[in-house]
């Protein structure tokens, strides 16, 4: 399941920030990367929200005076967090709040898992999101792909609601 977590990240930061100088391609992978828990079939640290803030620390400490390192680096703990949200993952108090419940993840399942079938209306909507993406941003044309895999940037200028 990766398409519901692209597409509602972009979304978000879209409708959030409404920089047209954002960076998506960290983002993206910031959305993913709770995902590698997948790989090794079981919860782990990625999906919780200690990770996430102790990334977003490093990149602000780590960019201290660089602001379009920073601009770029942001993305990938904006992507965790989101990746959090729209997994559900603050219902499951236990994982969310790790370790302030114990250090052990017994007993906790990955969200991705207990969703079973439901991930695949999710799925969908997270296709016709990218599909929606795709045509907003322009991406049919060469020239606003390469744009995009160069700077990171989606949209020309924000839209109204």
């Amino acid at each position: 399941m990766f398409f519901w977590f692209i597409g509602t990240s972009i979304v978000t930061v879209r409708f959030v920030f409404q920089d047209p100088r954002f960076d998506y391609r960290l983002l993206v992978v910031g959305a993913l990367l709770p995902l590698v828990d997948l790989l090794f079939g079981r919860i782990d640290v990625l999906h919780t929200l200690v990770c996430s803030l102790l990334l977003l620390a490093i990149a602000m400490l780590a960019t201290l005076g660089r602001r379009p390192a920073r601009a770029l680096l942001l993305g990938l703990p904006i992507g965790m967090l989101l990746h959090l949200v729209f997994d559900g993952v603050w219902t499951d108090t236990d994982l969310f709040w790790w370790p302030a419940g114990g250090w052990s993840f017994a007993g906790v399942e990955l969200p991705e898992e207990e969703r079973g079938l439901w991930n695949v209306p999710l799925e969908l909507a997270g296709l016709a999101i990218l599909v929606w993406v795709w045509r907003s941003s322009g991406l049919s044309r060469p020239s606003r792909r390469h744009r995009f895999w160069r700077s990171g940037r989606l949209f020309e200028r924000p839209r109204a609601l």
